[in-house]
């Protein structure tokens, strides 16, 4: 597991925007495992501006989301779907058939699992995975358990992530309570992983992800047995690593 640790938010963007930067400029024809929340709009910031400025090319690319809340649309303005256009899609020359997002909607949540981890391996799995980590420690929503699933599956929402994705709703009654997400199984089949974390409220996170005991009531940690992980971090979120 390698960690870079940045200056601030800024720095981190432009290193992970970097680093997903060289994986498409190697293989124009990657599989990007994408995610969605407040870690990653800085790097989709810069992986637009590289794209405008002619610098990076996603004609070609392939996207695979972790997840999406079930009951939302995907033109709802709080779907991930609809965060993943309005944030990065809409504004790159990328094919958005080839942009593929859980259906929240699925009248069958457990085909729609078994048709999404199907699609993943018909590509061939992706080259790339980003993750953000809950203060919790959950990766995608893989929430703290005393068992986790390895297969994309139908997961109930601790009260935690509840509160914190509150401030993106009218009111925290508003935020669904569950969520399809990518195991991680699925997780762990990718090629290498990038992990983001910004702030002090993630330090604790951070610190059991690279360092504490793996445990299923700590998911992240369980990337420490990936052979290929990178961590950029802010010097907020790093403060509790042993430099």
């Amino acid at each position: 597991m390698k960690v870079i640790i940045t200056k601030n938010y800024e720095e981190l963007s432009k290193a992970a925007a970097n680093e997903m930067a060289n994986i498409i400029k190697n293989n124009p024809k990657a599989i990007l495992g994408l995610a969605t929340g407040g870690s990653p709009i800085g790097m989709y910031k810069e992986l637009i501006r590289m794209n405008k400025d002619g610098e990076l090319d996603f004609s070609d690319i392939t996207t695979v989301n972790l997840d999406e809340y079930v009951g939302l649309s995907g033109d709802h303005n709080q779907s991930y779907r609809y965060f993943m256009n309005e944030n990065l899609f809409n504004h790159i020359n990328i094919n958005k058939e080839k942009t593929f997002v859980p259906n929240g909607l699925a009248e069958n949540i457990e085909e729609e699992c078994k048709n999404y981890d199907a699609k993943i391996a018909e590509l061939g799995g992706t080259d790339v995975q980003l993750l953000g980590i809950g203060n919790n420690g959950h990766i995608a929503f893989n929430e703290p358990d005393s068992s986790l699933v390895a297969g994309t599956h139908l997961t109930k929402l601790t009260q935690d992530t509840i509160e914190a994705n509150a401030r993106f709703f009218e009111s925290i009654d508003m935020v669904p309570t569950t969520a399809l997400t990518m195991g991680l199984g699925g997780i762990m089949k990718s090629k290498k992983i990038i992990v983001i974390a910004s702030g002090a409220g993630k330090a604790e996170a951070v610190k059991e992800m690279v360092s504490g005991k793996i445990n299923t009531n700590m998911p992240a940690s369980m990337l420490q047995m990936h052979r290929d992980v990178v961590v950029i971090v802010d010097e907020a979120a790093a403060a509790l690593l042993n430099k």
